[in-house]
C-alpha cells in the first residue's frame, strides 16, 4: 500500500458518483455536497469554479479540476451568474427553495442538465467516503486544483467522457476503475511538480525511508521498533531515525502510531469488528491499549467514534 492507494481505499468507502452534465447558459450551481473529493473533467466549452475562500478558476475543454470538501463553491458559466441550483450531500439536486430537480433535468444514462447538446459539458465524479487514512493526502491538496489540458498528456479524460453515458454490462465497475486511474494520474502529475508535494510524498521514493514506509503500511500489526525497522532496511538505528524524521517530519514511532490509529478509526467506521479485533489488526496488544492511544489522538473513545460515524 502507498499513500494514493490509502486515499482510494478511504474515499471509496461509499463508492463514487459519476455524472455527465450538459448545460446551455446561463447556468450556475452552488455545490454544498460535503464530498471529500470531487473530480471535474471539462469536455466541451468552459466553466468557472468560484470558491468561498479561494480564487476563481476557469476550466476549458480538456481541463481537469479536483475540489476538496473543505468549502462550498459555485460552478457556473460565468462568475457573475447567480446560482439557481443547489447540489446537496448524496448528490441531491434542488432549486434554491428546495424543489427536487432530479427528474426534471435528467437527460438519459448518467446525464443531467438543461440541454442534450449543451455549450458546456463535463463529467463530474464525487468520492463520498470519509477516511482518516485519506486525510494525510487530502490535507496536502489545495481547496481547488486545476490541471489544464496543455499541461499534461492523458487519454483518460476522453475515454471517461466516452464511457460515462454508456450502460453496458459491468459499466459501473469499468467507470470506477477509469475514474481511479484518472485520479491517480492527476495526483501524480500535480505532486511531481516542484513545490506541490509534501515531504512524505518524496520520502516514499527514498531508498531507506521508502521501504520502511511500505513495511509500516503493509504490516501495521507487526511489533515494529526503530531498531527492527532500521535492520529491515539495512542501516543503523541512529541513521534511520534521523533520516526518517528529516524526510517525514516526525519520528518513526510517532508516524507508526498515527498510521495505526487512522486504520483503527476507519475500521471502526466501516466494520462491526470488536474493539479487541480492531486492536489486534492494527498492532495493539489489548483493547485498553488501543482505547488509551485512540482517546489521546482523537479526543473520544473508539466506541464513541463508532457511534458518531454511524
Amino acid at each position: 500500500m502507498d499513500a494514493v492507494v490509502g486515499l482510494l481505499d478511504g474515499v471509496r468507502a461509499r463508492g463514487a458518483f459519476v455524472l455527465r452534465m450538459s448545460l446551455d447558459p446561463p447556468w450556475s450551481m452552488r455545490i454544498q455536497d460535503e464530498a471529500p473529493l470531487v473530480l471535474i473533467c471539462q469536455t466541451h466549452g468552459s466553466a468557472a469554479i468560484v470558491g468561498e475562500h479561494s480564487d476563481t478558476e476557469w476550466l476549458g475543454a480538456g481541463d481537469v479540476a479536483l475540489t476538496r470538501g473543505t468549502q462550498h463553491y459555485v460552478v457556473a458559466d460565468d462568475p457573475a451568474t447567480e446560482p439557481t441550483i443547489v447540489i446537496h450531500p448524496g448528490q441531491r439536486c434542488t432549486t434554491l427553495s428546495g424543489e427536487d430537480l432530479h427528474f426534471e433535468m435528467s437527460l438519459g444514462v448518467r446525464t443531467w442538465g438543461n440541454s442534450p447538446t449543451g455549450a458546456s459539458r463535463s463529467i463530474v465524479c464525487a468520492y463520498e467516503g470519509r477516511s482518516e487514512v485519506s486525510a494525510r493526502l487530502l490535507d496536502a491538496l489545495p481547496a481547488v486544483l486545476v490541471l489544464h489540458a496543455g499541461e499534461w498528456d492523458t487519454p483518460l479524460v476522453d475515454l471517461l467522457a466516452d464511457e460515462a453515458g454508456r450502460d453496458g454490462r459491468g459499466q459501473e465497475a469499468y467507470l470506477d476503475r477509469l475514474l481511479d486511474l484518472l485520479l491517480i494520474s492527476v495526483l501524480r502529475t500535480w505532486f511531481d511538480r516542484a513545490h506541490n508535494a509534501p515531504p512524505w510524498w518524496h520520502a516514499e521514493h527514498d531508498p531507506v525511508v521508502g521501504p520502511a514506509l511500505r513495511l509500516i503500511y503493509n504490516n501495521p500489526a507487526h511489533p515494529w521498533t526503530v531498531a527492527n525497522l532500521a535492520a529491515a532496511v539495512g542501516c543503523s538505528r541512529a541513521m534511520f531515525a534521523r533520516r526518517f524524521t528529516d524526510l517525514i517530519g516526525e519520528p518513526p514511532i510517532a508516524f507508526l502510531t498515527g498510521w495505526r490509529l487512522a486504520l483503527a478509526a476507519d475500521l471502526l467506521r466501516s466494520s462491526d469488528a470488536t474493539i479487541a479485533a480492531v486492536a489486534k489488526q492494527v498492532g495493539y496488544s489489548t483493547p485498553f491499549a488501543l482505547s488509551s492511544a485512540f482517546k489521546r489522538a482523537y479526543g473520544v473513545s473508539p466506541n464513541a467514534h463508532r457511534a458518531t460515524s454511524a
